[in-house]
């Protein structure tokens, strides 16, 4: 059965780098399997979905060790192709193998509960369970002191031979025994009414003659405006009539940035990797070796590490997986991601044989990296371009919807798209569906008056080159979205960018409220904006948004994210962690990558660069 069907079934997952996982469910069966990467097997076990057998992983690890033990020796003569067509006789070693594994399931005895007398609580006595009345207001008076000393150096001083003479009386006071409660009770009360009189006295100082002007004054930025009037624009006009606007100074040079860049072009995320310090050097000239002062110990410790022609076992790779673990967490990669990569890099390297002057550490990174360059190049290319042209050909709209959480950037790098767009030819509607926010109808307008002052109609034969469609706030988002489509189909728009509200993943009446807008509106291109600052949110927040999609969408099938814009790329150095953590768990490509505060700071993901920040030391 398992040969017949389960080898097709078993194809996708032993192919796929984000193996971690050994078990793989068809319909009503479960299907775990194990690897021997030395002599190239795959030990595969199947049973029935329903039953919980807590004994399969020890049975595989059995059979895999009692069938490799046996037939080693034909393996190494003709290898495990030669023995394709033979015969096995293993069916009594596999049934003792199944019943000693089924007798140690049961064997395994119920944890029992501790009784009262085993725990701590048993071992707590009435006496010290007991508070003295007089006993709780002295040591808060006494922390009121010790508070005190930070505040003057001489208090400070003061502070602890007071605690002490106090200590003193009440020990004192302890060890008397012939004064009744309420003696001791007025007695602090006294002591209290004292204390506060004196500290009365001491905050009472002679008010200084000149007293300074009450109030603030407002502070007035040096690129800032003071008149008021400038920044209201409450009256302006809607719809993207940029004309009636007024028109905003700003330097033009601080919106692009980069003044030496080609327009249109989005450049390559860069990084300079510096691989100055190695752990651990490979040895390419064993011929002439260093000898240290060391002598012959300098040589031999300088070789300390090399394996030669050595098959890898697990016990070998635990150790440097272990760092590498901790490593990628430490980059912001979430944790279970982690360890599943790990496990798959190990399932991978074990039984391979390594080179003569080879270390553990660099095998196993370069496993790694390798794996990791695989997750982050896309499976499917995503070319904004070319589908902007298709869609132009059909004489249509290219519609992209941004969605994300909130305070993400959705409607910055929105704004960083248009103007990537407009520099490429392409005219852009902007649809102002966040009608929730305050002040996210300004921001688009904002931006579109400075994109329109960037590229003027002018410079584009008398065409206003971006618009901005917005109907107010309280109104619904998927009417908005669709008019602005309508709006753009009707005046010839090559592109409509919707922008959303920004919502959290666990809000299911925001969440159906989006799904409903992609549903209704059917857009080309639905992208995920997320921050690269987190590291396990990320895969909680992605997961969650595909997971509303798919549940709120009335579509037999539904419409799922299809990429990701990574934002404030600028502000995390080498911790990228994050850009590994969306794209495992979704298979979706990186479309974009925000890297500033300018209109050029728009790149596209390059999967060696990241991988060479993930991987520095």
């Amino acid at each position: 059965m398992v040969g017949a069907a389960g080898f097709p079934i078993l194809t996708a997952p032993l192919l796929q780098e984000r193996g971690g996982n050994n078990s793989f469910t068809h319909e009503a069966l479960t299907l775990k399997y194990k690897l021997d990467n030395q002599f190239e097997l795959v030990f595969v076990v199947g049973f029935q979905k329903i039953l919980t057998l807590t004994y399969v992983d020890k049975l595989i690890d059995d059979v895999h060790k009692e069938f490799r033990d046996k037939y080693r020796n034909e393996f190494q003569q003709k290898g495990a192709l030669g023995l394709l067509n033979g015969t096995f006789d293993f069916k009594d070693d596999f049934m003792r193998l199944l019943r000693d594994a089924e007798e140690s399931s049961k064997v395994r005895a119920p944890t029992v509960m501790k009784t009262f007398e085993q725990s701590l609580k048993s071992q707590k006595t009435v006496k010290c369970m007991i508070e003295t009345r007089g006993e709780k207001p002295k040591e808060k008076v006494k922390n009121k002191k010790n508070k005190g000393s930070k505040k003057d150096g001489t208090e400070a001083v003061a502070a602890p031979s007071k605690a002490s003479a106090g200590d003193k009386q009440l020990s004192a006071a302890g060890d008397k025994e012939e004064l009744t409660k309420d003696e001791i009770l007025q007695k602090n009360r006294e002591e209290f009414f004292r204390r506060h009189m004196k500290a009365g006295e001491k905050s009472r100082s002679p008010k200084p003659d000149a007293q300074k002007e009450k109030g603030k004054k407002p502070r007035v930025w040096d690129l800032g405006n003071s008149n008021a009037k400038v920044l209201d624009y409450s009256n302006s006009a809607t719809n993207g009539s940029a004309e009636a606007c007024p028109v905003e100074e700003f330097d033009p040079d601080m919106a692009l940035g980069d003044k030496n860049r080609e327009p249109g072009r989005l450049y390559d995320l860069e990084y300079e990797s510096d691989d100055e310090a190695e752990e651990e050097k490979v040895v390419q000239n064993p011929s002439k070796p260093s000898v240290k002062k060391g002598g012959l110990g300098g040589m031999f410790g300088m070789l300390k590490g090399l394996v030669g022609s050595k098959s890898l076992t697990r016990e070998d790779m635990d150790p440097v997986l272990e760092k590498m673990k901790d490593h990628l967490i430490a980059k912001n990669v979430a944790a279970e991601i982690a360890v599943q990569l790990c496990e798959s890099v190990a399932k991978k390297l074990e039984g391979k044989v390594m080179g003569t002057f080879t270390t553990v550490t660099s095998t196993v990174k370069q496993a790694l990296q390798e794996a990791l360059v695989q997750i982050l190049q896309p499976q499917r290319r995503v070319d904004v371009l070319r589908d902007v042209m298709d869609a132009q050909r059909h004489r249509r709209p290219y519609v992209i919807t941004f969605c994300g959480v909130n305070g993400v950037g959705k409607s910055t790098n929105l704004a960083k798209i248009s103007f990537w767009l407009i520099e490429n030819g392409f005219s852009v509607l902007i649809a102002a569906c966040d009608t929730f926010r305050a002040g996210a109808v300004e921001q688009l307008r904002t931006h579109t008056r400075r994109l329109n002052a960037l590229h003027p109609p002018e410079s584009h034969g008398g065409r206003t080159m971006v618009q901005l469609y917005e109907k107010g706030y309280g109104k619904d988002a998927a009417g908005i979205a669709m008019e602005a489509i309508s709006y753009a189909r009707n005046q010839g728009f090559d592109v409509v960018l919707v922008d959303t509200a920004g919502r959290m993943q666990d809000n299911a009446p925001l969440m159906t409220a989006l799904a409903k807008l992609i549903a209704v509106n059917a857009p080309d291109l639905v992208l995920f904006v997320g921050e690269a600052l987190v590291g396990n949110e990320a895969v909680d927040q992605l997961v969650k948004f595909n997971k509303a999609l798919a549940d709120h969408s009335m579509a037999q099938t539904p419409r799922l994210i299809d990429g990701i814009v990574l934002t404030k790329f600028d502000t995390i150095d080498d911790k990228v962690g994050a850009a590994i953590s969306m794209t495992y768990i979704t298979s979706k490509p990186i479309v974009f990558v925000g890297t500033g505060q300018t209109y050029c700071d728009l790149r596209s993901l390059n999967a060696k660069a990241v991988v060479a920040a993930l991987m520095k030391a």
